[in-house]
């Protein structure tokens, strides 16, 4: 029986290592420092394994690399493996201490400032020696992380129905509203128009998600462009800040804002802008028993925040 070519002794765990970052990083430069390499030895890297797999990964440019048609299969797969390896590694240090374990979940705006808290809390209070590592993110970078195995879940806002390499989890559904710092001239009112809110400045979401889309749609429905005066931010603590500290608007999920003392919602109908909030996890990647206990956690959580939207 003849050996397949990538089972004989010349594809290296290095390859793998290589077209992640090529791909992540989109130039040989970007490749190298991410790998802690030469230039020169990506290069070699990329040619060697183009040369085992008989086709061209890449189409080099000016500004870089772009994965070609089987550069974006083969980054796919190579993924694929080394979140099983991954995932292999941490099987094995948690069967060799049961009472240990590490996770590491991926967030953004949506559901960081409450679900995700509450469920390390309760995840912590039974699992205390669990090691959770969070790592902030746009949806769509951290979507890259979780295909490579180096986080094991996302919590936050669901982007869209699931695929044949990602499976979501809804756990509620969570309404977007206009807020403001307490002091804002607009958060005694009663009633806010859309004029009024022009004037003043707004911090939206970046234009890669899918909020500032609908943002952008809410707009023009109602025959207003994006307010000109504006600043782009997804951390929190930076939207926060700026809130209290400034007349600016923001549009957060609705929980954000519910319970802080410093800042005030705004008593206008952003319409059909809302979303589901929960779990995107990898479609066919065997989870860790920390993993495990935290969708627990989250589960259980979840279910008492929809519940308080329904009391509501």
């Amino acid at each position: 029986m003849d050996t397949p070519r990538l089972l004989d002794g010349r594809l290296k765990l290095r390859h793998l290592l290589l077209v992640d970052a090529l791909s992540e990083q989109g130039s040989v430069v970007g490749a190298a420092a991410a790998m802690h390499i030469t230039q020169p030895v990506v290069t070699r890297g990329l040619h060697d394994l183009e040369a085992i797999l008989g086709v061209q990964l890449y189409s080099r440019g000016p500004r870089g690399v772009t994965p070609t048609e089987f550069g974006v299969a083969f980054t796919k797969h190579a993924r694929a493996v080394l979140a099983q390896l991954t995932q292999a590694a941490r099987h094995v240090e948690e069967l060799a201490d049961a009472t240990r374990g590490q996770v590491v979940v991926g967030t953004h705006l949506a559901g960081s400032n409450l679900l995700l808290p509450r469920a390390i809390g309760h995840l912590k209070a039974n699992h205390p020696l669990l090691s959770v590592i969070v790592r902030e993110g746009a949806p769509e970078t951290l979507l890259v992380e979780l295909t490579a195995g180096r986080v094991d879940l996302i919590v936050g806002r669901l982007t869209g129905p699931g695929t044949e390499d990602v499976r979501r989890h809804t756990l509620y559904q969570e309404s977007i509203r206009l807020v403001t710092g307490t002091a804002h001239p607009l958060a005694d009112r009663d009633r806010v128009t859309l004029d009024e809110l022009g004037e003043y400045p707004w911090i939206l979401p970046g234009v890669e998600t899918k909020l500032r889309r609908e943002l952008e749609e809410f707009f023009a429905r109602n025959g207003f462009d994006l307010p000109p005066n504006r600043v782009e931010a997804t951390s929190f603590l930076t939207v926060r800040q700026l809130l209290i500290e400034t007349t600016m608007v923001a549009a957060l999920p609705g929980l954000i804002g519910a319970d802080d003392p410093r800042l005030a919602t705004l008593p206008f109908d952003l319409e059909k802008v809302g979303h589901a909030v929960g779990m995107t996890l990898a479609a066919e990647r065997s989870l860790s028993p920390a993993a495990r206990a935290l969708i627990d956690s989250l589960q259980t959580i979840g279910a008492g925040i929809r519940a308080e939207y329904d009391e509501g």
